[in-house]
């Protein structure tokens, strides 16, 4: 009986012991800067609201956090050099779904596992895209654009930011369904689709309210279609996709922030929870997020997991009806 005793007695300090490293590592994160990768050029919505992020966790953890863009291959080499990180916590990358979705279906290689490469650690928004064209396009909605393309194929093109990208699928599925001759140029990220857009380079693109919102206001470019479920409230004159006879069109972006797989969970306990906090803050939320189109989620790891499982099942459907081939 003495022996048993002793025994629970050492099961018991040990469950204590680990509760107290659990507190500690928390407590002493973090010890010095923290990288947050964004795999993508400077300017696009996931780097906005993230250096603003970066900002609050900097003043909270009293060490600086330093964004590093790395942008190019539709996020591959950014996503890349996170998977191959330590895993301590001080490397991070802020990206949207097309990261963890939609590069597997596709490239035939990824130089990173999707769903084991990474740590999950918080959804922090999402966003419907919109459908948006230069002022030049003979069209104001959707149905209108598929007329003009009909009447003059091949004249037209859109902008995207990698294989597999928000603008990437809904363009290839819309040409499949309505049988359109649109051309495809890809570019390095939003910031300079958004700049093709403006300037002529091509005619036709997708954005979120946060990327594309000003420019919409200021006339530079106009809404053909919200890709989503009901219409935005920033601006509630612009149809959806579905009302205008595409329901299958459909694409939502979200910002996230992952670590690479191993990351310690009391660290990443500690980063999701100060990262909720910041966006549960109603002055932060308005002006980072909900002014310019955002949604906030504030979710941890299970409701960024649940995020990314959600997203494939969707983005599977939509690469097979578009008939898109993994390069």
């Amino acid at each position: 009986m003495a022996m048993r005793t002793l025994r629970l007695l050492a099961c018991a300090l040990a469950l204590l012991g680990g509760g107290a490293t659990v507190v500690h590592a928390q407590q002493d994160y973090p010890s010095r800067p923290v990288r947050i990768i964004v795999p993508f050029p400077a300017g696009g919505g996931v780097d906005v609201l993230i250096r603003s992020v970066a900002a609050e966790l900097s003043r909270r953890w009293g060490q600086a956090v330093v964004i590093d863009n790395r942008g190019g291959a539709g996020s591959l080499i950014g996503a890349e050099a996170v998977a191959r990180s330590a895993p301590d916590g001080y490397t991070l990358m802020a990206t949207i779904n097309q990261t963890l979705t939609s590069n597997r279906f596709l490239y035939k290689s990824l130089p990173y596992d999707p769903d084991k490469g990474f740590a999950p650690v918080a959804l922090m928004t999402t966003s419907d895209q919109f459908l948006i064209a230069n002022p030049s396009v003979p069209a104001k909605d959707l149905r209108e654009l598929v007329a003009a393309v009909r009447a003059q194929p091949g004249t037209l093109a859109y902008g995207s930011f990698g294989n597999g990208s928000q603008p990437h699928l809904v363009y290839e599925l819309l040409k499949a369904k309505a049988s359109l001759d649109i051309t495809h140029v890809p570019y390095k990220g939003v910031a300079p689709v958004m700049t093709g857009l403006v300037g002529g380079e091509i005619q036709l693109a997708t954005g979120s309210a946060s990327v594309a919102g000003e420019l919409l206001k200021a006339g530079k470019i106009k809404p053909l279609a919200v890709a989503g479920a009901r219409r935005s409230t920033l601006f509630p004159d612009v149809p959806t996709t579905a009302e205008q006879g595409y329901p299958q069109l459909r694409a939502a972006v979200w910002y996230a922030l992952v670590a690479p797989a191993g990351t310690p969970e009391a660290v990443i306990e500690r980063i999701a929870a100060d990262v909720k906090a910041i966006l549960g803050e109603p002055e932060f939320a308005r002006k980072n997020a909900t002014a310019r189109g955002l949604e906030v989620n504030a979710g941890g790891p299970a409701e960024l997991r649940q995020a990314i499982r959600d997203d494939v099942a969707v983005t599977r459907e939509m690469v097979q009806a578009a008939g898109v081939k993994p390069e």
